[in-house]
């Protein structure tokens, strides 16, 4: 016989989900982000303060946040994660040798989230941060994981077909075996994925920098070098 779950804990984590993204956050502008009775909100909100995950930022009227617990629960996946142990070594790598930010991204739940970052030195850089939402089909790692998807994997995942143009854009991705991002203005990347050993994306490494320290001429070479990575974490 399955087995139901729970409405409540769903409506928890989504209001978990939901502080995280748009925190500080009061109980109506949450209640009206979600679609959900404000009683049910407000209690869930008491449960998540009672057992630590956010807590009221102290104003007149009460706004929520999160915790640090959230980091320390990542912190332990991210440890525990045998594709980040393996790519932490290569962003640390590729960061060494491109002076610039590294990250790398997972698709998870219909999104492409970054899980781990290693910032450049540099006064002027790129910050992505751990948690970052990134877009799907114009991020360069974004296009790396959905190039090395089916065309039926692209739809699910995307709930839609591809415009030709994104479609042109993920058939350049194959073709070279490694993205670029020139959509964001000042700012260069360039990403390949990381496979199994059937070929489906387990996330995409990705370098990211200002523009003007990755000009259209140098990004073959950046991508070449980001792609070598992620083939060497994809057979290892």
């Amino acid at each position: 016989m399955a087995v139901k779950g729970l409405r409540s804990a769903e409506r928890m984590l989504a209001v978990l989900e939901a502080v995280a993204e748009l925190q500080p956050i009061g109980v109506g502008a949450l209640t009206r982000a979600l679609g959900e009775d404000k009683s049910a909100v407000q209690r869930a909100l008491v449960t998540l303060e009672s057992a630590g995950w956010i807590h009221s930022t102290g104003e007149e009227q009460t706004r929520w946040e999160l915790t640090t617990r959230a980091l320390v629960v990542a912190g332990h996946a991210r440890q525990r994660s045998d594709l980040g142990r393996r790519a932490r070594v290569a962003l640390e790598a590729l960061q060494r040798d491109t002076g610039e930010t590294t990250l790398l991204a997972i698709a998870d739940a219909h999104r492409i989230v970054v899980v781990d970052v290693v910032e450049s030195t540099q006064l002027v850089r790129t910050a992505p941060h751990v948690g970052m939402v990134i877009p799907s089909t114009t991020s360069a790692a974004g296009q790396a994981i959905l190039a090395a998807m089916t065309d039926d994997e692209i739809v699910a995942f995307l709930g839609r077909a591809p415009s030709p143009d994104e479609r042109r854009d993920l058939d350049e991705v194959r073709r070279l075996g490694w993205s670029r991002n020139e959509h964001l203005v000042g700012v260069a990347s360039v990403g390949a994925a990381i496979v199994d050993r059937q070929g489906r994306p387990l996330g995409a490494l990705a370098v990211s920098a200002p523009a003007e320290r990755f000009p259209p001429g140098s990004l073959p070479e950046h991508g070449a070098r980001v792609a070598a990575a992620a083939r060497a974490i994809s057979s290892s």
